[in-house]
This record gives structure tokens, C-alpha cells and sequence, in this order.
């Protein structure tokens, strides 16, 4: 349900910087696998807010970034495997996340 708030901060700030389009074509948001944001919600939202806006129509692109960590101990940089957040390289649970949270609007098409 939190995806409707997030859609209508995009739907937001991507007609504000339309600046004097005649259309929005294209929304391209950047999402990491850890940042809970649902794709398909974002998408469904977005057919209903944007109506009778500039930005009716226009296609959402999701770029998915992989999680990614970074071992304190070993100083491996790894991908989680499933559900495990531990080392593959030394087991070691003292981790930090580097990438996998991202969520940002990063461009928009116009006509």
C-alpha cells in the first residue's frame, strides 16, 4: 500500500519538470531488490493517477539494482544468495549493505 504515496510523489515530480512539455512518454525509475517497492503496484497506481494529467500514458521503466555487500571482516564484495546476508567468502555475518535500497526517479522522456 505504500506504493501509492510513492507513485504520487513521482507523478509529482515528474510534471514539474516536464516544464512545457506537451506529453510525458517515458518514466524511468531506478529500484534496488531491497528497497520494497513493487513494480507492479507502482504501475497500477500510476494508471490512476496520471489520468487527464500530461502524464497519461506514458510508460514506467523499472531498473532493478542487485543487493550487494560489503564484509567487514574479509572485505569480499558479494551478492546475497536468497535470504542469507552472510559472507560466501569467510561466513561472517558482519556485513554492510552497499547497493540494493536505491529508489529514485532518474529521468523522464517528454514530447
Amino acid at each position: 500500500m505504500h506504493e501509492l504515496p510513492i507513485t504520487e510523489n513521482i507523478l509529482q515530480i515528474a510534471l514539474r519538470h516536464a516544464g512545457d512539455a506537451k506529453r510525458i512518454t517515458r518514466i524511468n525509475l531506478v529500484i534496488g531488490d531491497l528497497s520494497a517497492v513493487i513494480g507492479e503496484s507502482v504501475q497500477f497506481y500510476w494508471d490512476i493517477i496520471s489520468k487527464e494529467t500530461i502524464a497519461e500514458g506514458a510508460t514506467i521503466h523499472f531498473e532493478r539494482i542487485r543487493a550487494c555487500f560489503h564484509c567487514k571482516d574479509c572485505e569480499n564484495e558479494f551478492a546475497p544468495d536468497g535470504r542469507k546476508f552472510e559472507c560466501p567468502q569467510c561466513g561472517s555475518d558482519q556485513v554492510n549493505l552497499i547497493a540494493g535500497r536505491e529508489f529514485q526517479l532518474e529521468s523522464i522522456e517528454v514530447e
